[in-house]
């Protein structure tokens, strides 16, 4: 390889003698080069930093290139970042071999292919003090996106340097991989399920209806077939089950790795991830799509009349003290330009509350934008919620992105787990809160936006500002109200929360009921998933259920069912002997009960099977109000 690659040399032109071209992009060239492979900086700069801890002090250097080998970026200890300068191995330098002659990075583009370029090896004298290993950074497309290389002093190689740049370039085309596809679902699999979410893994994409997008390398050499092969394939024709299969996997409780065969008969672990935002698993209580309200037919807007009615305060008024209680201190502040935050464990539904604030509002004929601020990586989130100019990065769209903030105008802005949003961000955000105009990446102008802003936490976020982990300031602003949701376990509203899951969430066309055994088993349970995990266990017993419409025991998943198995039963109460009142049987179960549990409320109505409400009344009826605190 080396020796063809001085052929190549001597047929550009050059001579071994020759003094290098050292001519640098200007510094506002090189500016729009990073902007137009924004994309692949983003993702490699991390990678290069920590690359660049593991070789410090080794005299050497960590650079990125575009396609052409053109220098983008550059990490090195600084007694050989100055000797690299002399032969303009820095931001600016193009080392393509029609420039610099056989170089790792050059020679890695022309072959495609890892390079190690030793000392003498390199074409050009001026450049045998070197020593670069160099790996091609291919993209989901399957065409070069760059180059990842080291290079340090020739005297100070060492052998293992190669497989750190592998490693790297690797971490770097999975990342821009599992970032690509949007509108898709991904398919991580490896032989050995222990391989899973390492550099390993094989990941393929493909659109909702099982068509193959793409893989990465290690798919590809998993499964025996090039990018171009698989192109003929489907989700199905490459793992022996269909996408719906994979989606009824989802649904359950907790669910495990999937246990796929590949088509050349190789078993495999999997994972699924669902990247696109139409797909009807329970996320939380009766959450609507968000699409537009207006549609085209008939049937559509009486569809989406139906998902308005299904996302408003008044249908999420299901009877439970604290969620009344709750709605109507909401109700006081909608309208009022007041940030709302609502705290609450995961699967507790707080989305679906953010949208029937925004139903409920003067907004209400407004866009509703939900961004997840802990599935967006960090790379991108800035470009997600601002927006970035024509141009900003490669792969971008000719007239660049609009960001969520522009989106929301003239409506809402839901910013859900915004304690995973990165400190570096939450200055601008709070910039824009207060000034109310969002600048574009890449662009000079500010845009007027006029939006009412929902947040969303499940973390202590008091905690992190102690912590510095998130501002002090943007807490303030984004704390008007704090809507707490109450876990699932806390609240006595359960039999008309699983009325409205069945029969209006998972749009049963039959009349199902719950038989009595399996309510107290849902009473007793804690819910660790909250609502998620009761619309998964429904969803279930839904699909399995008999003609009679009966849910019951043998009808609920394994694994909720075992689950339940680790919980102790209701202990049974020594009934007094005699003529005793049922009221003061009631006033003993309960009393006992709440000696047992140190006053817990919640855990007393687990225990007897009962609401947290009906234990109220009991203690109000029975004037058992001074029992609760022994």
């Amino acid at each position: 390889m080396i020796d063809q690659s001085h052929e190549r040399s001597v047929s550009f032109g050059l001579s071994e003698t020759m003094k290098p071209d050292y001519d640098l992009l200007g510094q506002h060239e090189l500016r729009l080069q990073l902007a137009r492979n924004r994309v692949l900086h983003a993702h490699a700069a991390p990678v290069m930093e920590s690359l660049h801890e593991q070789i410090a002090n080794t005299q050497s250097m960590v650079v990125l290139t575009d396609p052409q080998g053109l220098i983008l970026m550059s990490l090195g200890d600084d007694d050989f970042l100055s000797r690299a300068e002399k032969v303009a191995l820095k931001p600016g330098a193009l080392w393509s071999e029609e420039f610099q002659g056989t170089n790792a990075i050059g020679t890695a583009i022309a072959e495609m292919a890892p390079t190690t370029v030793h000392g003498d090896q390199h074409f050009l004298r001026a450049n045998h003090f070197l020593t670069c290993s160099s790996v091609p950074i291919i993209g989901p497309s399957g065409k070069l996106a760059g180059v990842l290389d080291v290079t340090g002093d020739h005297r100070s190689y060492h052998r293992h340097t190669m497989a750190l740049v592998r490693m790297s370039a690797q971490m770097i085309e999975n990342q821009l991989f599992a970032n690509a596809f949007p509108e898709a679902f991904l398919v991580r699999f490896h032989g050995r399920h222990e391989f899973l979410g390492t550099l390993m893994e094989g990941i393929a994409a493909f659109s909702r209806d099982g068509r193959f997008l793409s893989a990465n390398r290690s798919a590809q050499f998993q499964l025996g077939l090039s990018l171009a092969a698989l192109g003929a394939h489907t989700f199905s024709s490459l793992f022996g089950i269909t996408p719906s299969a994979v989606f009824d996997h989802y649904r359950t409780a907790q669910p495990g790795l999937l246990k796929l065969c590949l088509n050349n008969g190789v078993r495999v672990f999997g994972k699924a991830e669902f990247q696109y935002t139409g797909l009807t698993l329970p996320t939380s209580i009766a959450a609507p799509e968000p699409a537009p309200l207006q549609t085209a037919s008939d049937d559509g807007t009486n569809a989406a009349k139906m998902r308005m009615r299904l996302s408003s305060l008044r249908y999420l008024d299901t009877g439970d003290p604290q969620i009344t209680a709750l709605i109507d201190k909401l109700r006081k502040v909608i309208g009022k330009d007041i940030s709302i935050m609502i705290t609450g464990e995961t699967g507790t539904g707080k989305e679906l509350l953010a949208r029937a604030i925004h139903n409920d509002s003067p907004r209400r004929s407004g866009p509703f934008i939900a961004v997840n601020c802990a599935s967006i990586p960090e790379t991108l989130i800035e470009s997600e919620l601002f927006g970035y100019e024509e141009g900003a990065f490669s792969g971008a769209r000719r007239k660049g992105g609009t960001g969520r903030v522009l989106q929301a105008n003239g409506g809402t802005l839901f910013l859900d787990e915004i304690g995973d949003m990165p400190i570096s961000l939450q200055a601008r955000l709070l910039r824009v809160l207060q000034e109310r105009v969002v600048t574009p990446l890449g662009s000079t102008k500010s845009i007027a936006v006029n939006v009412a802003i929902i947040c969303a936490t499940n973390r202590n976020l008091r905690e992190m500002i102690r912590t510095g982990s998130f501002r002090e300031d943007l807490y303030y602003r984004l704390n008007g109200m704090v809507a707490r949701l109450p876990p699932l376990r806390e609240r006595g509203d359960l039999e008309i929360v699983i009325a409205k899951i069945l029969h209006d969430d998972l749009n049963v066309e039959r009349r199902l009921h719950i038989d009595p055994e399996v309510m107290g088993l849902f009473r007793r349970y804690h819910w660790p998933g909250n609502f998620r995990q009761l619309s998964n266990v429904l969803r279930t017993a839904a699909a399995i259920v008999d003609d009679d419409g009966h849910i019951r025991r043998e009808h609920l998943p394994d694994d909720f069912l075992e689950d339940l198995s680790d919980i102790p039963a209701a202990p049974v109460m020594q009934l007094p002997s005699g003529n005793t009142r049922l009221d003061e049987l009631e006033v003993s179960a309960i009393a006992a009960a709440l000696r047992q549990h140190q006053g817990n409320v919640s855990a007393v109505a687990r225990m007897l099977g009962v609401s947290r409400n009906t234990i109220y009344r009991k203690m109000q009826a029975l004037q058992l109000q001074g029992k609760t605190d022994a």
